[in-house]
């Protein structure tokens, strides 16, 4: 059976479950469970915290794992990004005293406080910068106002927090983070088959079907604004003169192309979701 971790908690742990739920996988009933077997589709489900899941696939003792890529870049694991679950984003930033400090070299020799002493260690390294390192595992904002650090690297949506607490962000970005599916690099058929259909919850979120008949003098104009993945499925209709037409198009774009579609001559026009994709 595949083994596959998933967060037990935090903001990870919600969104994960739904998605292998939409992916056709079923899960622990109660939040206490730390391990569930699906046998139906051959796999078991192990929850842990979402900071131990790179370790434990890393090792070959799961194979593979669904976890943030901070996490995993912190964990130093040599377990491989497979693919971007696309949730869970993030930015990670320095920030510091309004005016202490604009650059990253500002940062030479100060004491930097963060909870992925891994990751930021491995940026400033990076970019030669060396700066000592003071790991918390949360509030790193209240860091310089206690006196434990100079400067601190955190996760940033909104900068509020820092802004609060007196702090201003500089420098570059950090990392660019989200959810990622990680793999212990041994081959597994079950784990190709997990991937696809998280990549089939993906296309599903992203995109409607949209049917619509159109004059078939209008046909090319309107099939060059629903393109689809491949090329939209064109059938014939009763009347010689009109065509029906399916595509797919992405979700966001949806009331743009009907209205563009209407424009061109196309009528019935038809929006219907996606509940499972294989692409």
């Amino acid at each position: 059976m595949l083994r596959i971790a998933v967060p037990n908690k935090g903001s990870l742990s919600e969104t994960a479950a739904q998605m292998l739920s939409e992916a056709g996988y079923s899960g622990r009933r109660d939040p206490r469970d730390l391990h569930f077997a699906d046998t139906r589709n051959g796999v078991e489900f192990f929850y842990l915290r979402p900071r131990d899941i790179a370790t434990y696939v890393g090792s070959g003792a799961l194979d593979v794992g669904i976890t943030g890529r901070d996490l995993l870049l912190d964990s130093e694991s040599p377990a491989a990004e497979v693919a971007s679950l696309e949730f869970g984003d993030s930015t990670f930033r320095f920030a510091g005293p309004e005016g202490k400090y604009s650059a990253l070299t500002d940062l030479q020799g100060v004491r930097v406080a963060t909870s992925y002493p891994g990751l930021v260690g491995a940026f400033l390294a990076g970019h030669g910068v060396t700066s000592h390192l003071v790991r918390l595992d949360g509030a790193v904002e209240s860091a310089v106002r206690l006196g434990v650090a100079d400067a601190v690297a955190d996760v940033v949506s909104t900068g509020a927090t820092l802004r609060a607490a007196g702090l201003k962000i500089f420098g570059p970005v950090i990392l660019e983070s989200s959810a990622v599916l990680i793999s212990s690099g041994v081959q597994h058929a079950g784990a190709d088959t997990l991937l696809r259909r998280l990549q089939g919850v993906l296309v599903a979120r992203q995109y409607v079907l949209m049917d619509y008949d159109v004059p078939l003098a209008s046909l090319d104009a309107a099939a060059a604004l629903t393109p689809g993945l491949e090329s939209p499925t064109i059938s014939p209709l009763k009347d010689a003169e009109w065509v029906a037409v399916r595509a797919m198009v992405p979700k966001l774009d949806t009331n743009q192309v009907m209205d563009a579609l209407y424009e061109v001559g196309a009528r019935a026009i038809l929006v219907s979701s996606i509940h499972a994709a294989r692409i």
